[in-house]
């Protein structure tokens, strides 16, 4: 006679399964979502810290992140920096808190000062637990990942209970988790920016929010990717002082967006000197794709610039 000692699994028909009337979708508004756990990827001095508190600061404080992405859930937040001194952690929120006008003492953000935190093994697992069961934070924010651990990254076996431990706090304490991540040597941006992640593809694939800074061009580019909504417009950032010491992220333009104003300014000019053109022959003259000229003429007509005639196109600017 077999004994079977273990229970079966708990199971709900899909009809029972109870949900918000109004379910939040964001954390910090298109960037993180509501209870996400993810990654901020980008090589070695790309500002990952930074984006990362201010991040932090956001939630903690109910302000706008990065000056533009609203905070529809603030609330605590506990950070772990294990490559910068508890110094460094103060001056920079201190920075991000004097440019939005708040006082410090204010800002419930917590930071764990434990000099070694190895969330892959006990008794360490269980401590940040525990923390997190006391202070109940929104958001927890551990940077950098390859600080938390002593296993290999490219072992999918090791990194999937790894990262088991993490969806396990939030799936306990209904909390984000930002992961701060390396990406390796030559790692592609854009939609391909995951792919380039260190170590082994699961930490891309198991993230429900990711952002990614590179530096592209001379400038840093913020990217985004979400498992359930679709990504934010890419921008581009810059480390900036105004009137403080300690400087802070912001952002100073919508990637795309000068090729867009410059394709505008393009077609301004030619009907100028043309008065008339088809947009065949726009799209000739410029070397543009159908698609992409069809917007800018459509921009152009909206914000009455110029109008369509039964002969083509004409500039109604004086």
């Amino acid at each position: 006679m077999i004994v079977d000692n273990h229970p079966s699994l708990p199971v709900v028909r899909v009809a029972d399964i109870v949900t918000e009337e109004n379910p939040r979708r964001w954390l910090i508004d298109q960037l993180w979502g509501a209870s996400a756990v993810g990654v901020i990827g980008g090589a070695p001095k790309c500002s990952k810290t930074w984006l990362a508190l201010d991040m932090s600061f956001s939630v903690a404080t109910g302000t706008a992140c990065l000056d533009r992405y609203q905070v529809p859930l603030p609330g605590p937040v506990l950070v772990y920096l294990a490559e910068d001194s508890l110094a460094i952690v103060r001056e920079r929120v201190e920075g991000i808190a004097r440019h939005r006008g708040l006082p410090l003492d204010s800002v419930p953000l917590h930071v764990i000062t434990a000099p070694v935190l190895r969330l892959d093994r006990d008794p360490h697992r269980t401590q940040l637990l525990e923390t997190a069961r006391q202070l109940r934070p929104r958001l927890l924010l551990l940077d950098p990942l390859v600080r938390l651990h002593g296993i290999d990254e490219n072992h999918a076996g090791e990194v999937a209970q790894l990262l088991a431990y993490f969806r396990s706090l939030q799936r306990e304490l209904d909390l984000s988790v930002i992961l701060v991540h390396h990406t390796r040597k030559n790692a592609a941006g854009g939609a391909a920016a995951g792919l380039g992640l260190r170590g082994s593809s699961d930490i891309h694939a198991f993230g429900d929010s990711n952002l990614y800074l590179r530096r592209t061009g001379g400038r840093l580019v913020l990217s985004s990717e979400h498992r359930a909504a679709a990504a934010a417009r890419s921008v581009y950032l810059e480390l900036v002082a105004t009137n403080v010491q300690t400087p802070h992220l912001a952002v100073t333009g919508n990637v795309g967006g000068e090729k867009r104003r410059d394709l505008q300014e393009r077609v301004l000019d030619l009907l100028a000197e043309n008065r008339v053109l088809t947009r065949a022959k726009l799209r000739e003259t410029l070397s543009v794709k159908n698609e992409r000229l069809g917007e800018a003429l459509e921009s152009l007509q909206q914000a009455g610039r110029i109008s369509r005639t039964p002969t083509g196109w004409q500039c109604t600017d004086k």
